[in-house]
């Protein structure tokens, strides 16, 4: 790509420089009531689709169920599953009333299997029996993070009117959970065995499938449809995906494997800061060369391919003699669309020596027999 000057301004030259790409194909199509891609390094969201409505979202509830019992809870402590819990229906691990359990083998259950016993056995130990006073601890997490369209009624996401957020704050959701390496560690697994001998078995189908990605959770329930958030690390790009309220188990897989790899194909690494690019020229007199200006340190990462990326720099237009060589004398910018991606000191790449009186007056004098010669010609 070769890169175009747009402008020079003043005694201390600008530059900007952009590369076109060649156009890409549009997002998939997707047959789901919302969804959305998202970098969670930059915030920018790379398509989205009702995500902010607010909908059902089953079993993406456990994630603040384990976020807020982990706030309330260790990992080791021993919970007593009360009657309650047990007798919850849909998916489970067939808790039983008086069992003990601890904390994390219920965070495993309701985060592998998606186990609705699990979830209100961690909310009735938390909130000593009072789920209510569990809810309100969800709602108030909601809030500390921001989760401005998020409501919750039950700690395992069963339908149930007024129980509801939108793929917006779910993929909020996923990345403050994903910050606990506890959660990081057991969202990643697609089977293990907890208290009881009992086998645990992941719903995220794409897990072990899909190359790169390494968890969250999924969901369904009648009102809320099939459901899944879903992060994937590939080629030094990290993405979160939402789907909300696909209509079956396969399409919800076909719509976010196929929102997975857009969202990936849309980078490719480039040199951000190029090695040994010379990115301006400065002028010193005296008939010497001009000076390079160099970065010292190079800098490549993945980057937005459907962002023009704009190269700034701002550096003096001269130099006044003597000049060593590493002195700091402007500095780059380098922007992927309006994002500032690189900020780099930019250096004198060469040394060069204040000429003495004999310099002077030799380039002064062959200065003005060349403008006398001129005259002639």
């Amino acid at each position: 790509m070769i890169p175009l000057r747009i402008w020079v301004a003043g005694a201390a030259a600008a530059l900007a420089f952009v590369s076109t790409m060649a156009a890409y194909a549009g997002a998939p199509r997707v047959n789901a009531r919302a969804y959305l891609v998202e970098n969670p390094v930059t915030g920018e969201v790379l398509v989205q689709h009702g995500a902010w409505g607010r909908v059902p979202i089953a079993s993406l509830t456990k994630l603040m169920t384990v976020l807020v019992t982990l706030d309330h809870a260790k990992w080791n402590d021993i919970v007593r599953v009360r009657s309650d819990a047990a007798k919850v229906g849909e998916s489970t691990v067939n808790l039983r009333a008086g069992e003990r359990l601890t904390v994390g083998d219920l965070v495993k259950a309701a985060l592998i299997q998606s186990a609705n016993d699990a979830a209100d056995a961690l909310a009735d130990y938390v909130s000593h029996g009072d789920q209510k006073a569990f809810v309100a601890l969800m709602n108030d997490k909601a809030k500390q993070l921001g989760l401005e369209r998020t409501h919750f009624v039950r700690p395992d996401g069963l339908d149930v009117p007024g129980h509801y957020s939108t793929a917006h704050d779910v993929t909020r959701l996923a990345q403050d959970a994903m910050r606990d390496p506890r959660i990081r560690a057991v969202v990643r697994l697609r089977t293990d065995t907890i208290a009881g001998r009992r086998h645990l078995h992941t719903w995220n189908d794409l897990l072990g499938v899909f190359r790169g990605l390494y968890g969250v959770k999924t969901g369904h329930t009648a009102a809320a449809g099939w459901c899944e958030v879903a992060a994937v690390r590939r080629n030094g790009v990290t993405l979160y995906t939402t789907v909300l309220g696909s209509p079956t188990r396969s399409q919800r897989n076909i719509d976010l494997a196929a929102l997975l790899r857009w969202g990936i194909s849309r980078y490719r690494p480039v040199w951000v800061v190029k090695p040994g690019h010379v990115y301006w020229r400065a002028s010193v007199g005296y008939g010497k060369p001009a000076v390079p200006l160099v970065v010292q340190r190079a800098l490549a990462e993945p980057l937005r391919i459907d962002k023009p990326l704009v190269e700034r720099v701002i550096a003096p237009a001269a130099l006044a003699l003597p000049v060593e060589r590493g002195l700091q004398v402007g500095e780059l910018r380098v922007y992927s669309g309006r994002r500032l991606v690189a900020r780099r000191p930019l250096v004198a790449g060469s040394s060069v020596s204040k000429p003495g009186f004999g310099g002077k007056v030799g380039f002064y004098a062959g200065r003005t027999l060349r403008h006398i010669g001129n005259w002639f010609s």
